[in-house]
């Protein structure tokens, strides 16, 4: 990754997320400070304790906060993560996707009080709507989901506040991320927890052509676009590559249990499936030199492993 001479330090919200605790491994390799926002007394905050951040006890309600505290000042970049209620449960809570609209503002000005020269909001492919296709910036929105109305009117609303402040907004648009810290429920989460217990698996037929991007690696696209990303350019992070699903569903039982029968087809497609999603990352190259470095071989071993490590199996 390409650095300034300078020491950065970055504050980061969501910290304990899939790519959270990949920016706070990406940060501390590098030699930078990262002062990790992270909600009280969250189990998951055990996952990126003892790594080198700095941790700092903050409910996302208080973001503002973080504006105060002695930890953040000087600061170089916010990046902000943090959001509640993504699980599918919660994405149709227009109140609970509202709050996150709000401190999402806070946590923008709170950036622009501490001098940060950057600010970068993660948003989501959530915010076009039903798509098919490449995932590029140009795209019309049209989400469709309370959490994507939310996101796409916070990516909105900080870009404002940046522009009246001086500071650069980065916005992402984030397709498939997958590592450590993701949630147990999602594809490759529990396909991995299964085989490792050599329980049964159940697919669709997983023609579908799909995009997956190792956490390190988002976090590496994440960190490279504070420091060389153009304001109020969109960026979509992907890994830029893309398959059948049932190419990665078996490259995960190769790597996890090559003895167990995988269950391709088993299960029909929902009558909504999209069947094309992948992420056109050539603007995010071009402005910052990013190229993903980790095969999915290599992140779902890497994922296996801190499964096993943190005695996730059970979950």
């Amino acid at each position: 990754m390409p650095v300034n001479d300078k020491k950065i330090k970055i504050i980061l919200t969501g910290a304990t997320g899939v790519i959270g605790a990949g920016i706070v491994r990406q940060c501390v390799n590098n030699g930078w400070k990262v002062c990790a926002a992270v909600r009280p007394d969250s189990p998951k905050n055990q996952y990126i304790e003892g790594l080198g951040a700095t941790i700092i006890q903050c409910d996302l309600k208080d973001v503002s906060d973080l504006a105060e505290n002695t930890e953040c000042q000087d600061a170089d970049y916010f990046i902000h993560l943090g959001w509640m209620g993504t699980k599918k449960t919660e994405r149709e809570n227009r109140s609970i996707q509202q709050k996150n609209v709000e401190y999402a503002i806070k946590a923008c000005v709170a950036a622009a009080q501490i001098g940060c020269k950057a600010f970068v909001f993660a948003g989501s492919q959530a915010e076009y709507g039903r798509l098919e296709g490449a995932m590029t910036p140009d795209l019309p929105t049209n989400p469709e989901s309370e959490y994507g109305k939310a996101k796409l009117e916070a990516g909105a609303k900080t870009k404002e506040i940046c522009a009246r402040y001086g500071m650069r907004h980065i916005y992402t648009r984030i397709l498939s991320v997958y590592g450590p810290c993701n949630e147990p429920d999602t594809m490759v989460m529990s396909t991995i927890s299964k085989l490792l217990k050599s329980e049964e698996t159940q697919f669709t037929p997983g023609e579908q052509l799909w995009d997956y991007m190792y956490s390190d690696d988002a976090a590496r696209a994440l960190l490279m676009l504070a420091q060389f990303g153009k304001s109020n350019q969109i960026y979509c992070i992907g890994s830029g590559v893309f398959k059948p699903l049932k190419e990665y569903i078996r490259i995960i039982g190769n790597v996890v249990n090559p003895e167990i029968a995988l269950g391709i087809g088993k299960i029909p497609y929902s009558n909504n499936q999209v069947m094309k999603l992948y992420a056109d990352i050539d603007l995010l190259k071009k402005d910052t030199g990013f190229e993903p470095e980790i095969s999915f071989e290599e992140g779902i071993r890497l994922t296996m492993e801190w499964m096993i490590q943190n005695d996730m199996l059970g979950e």
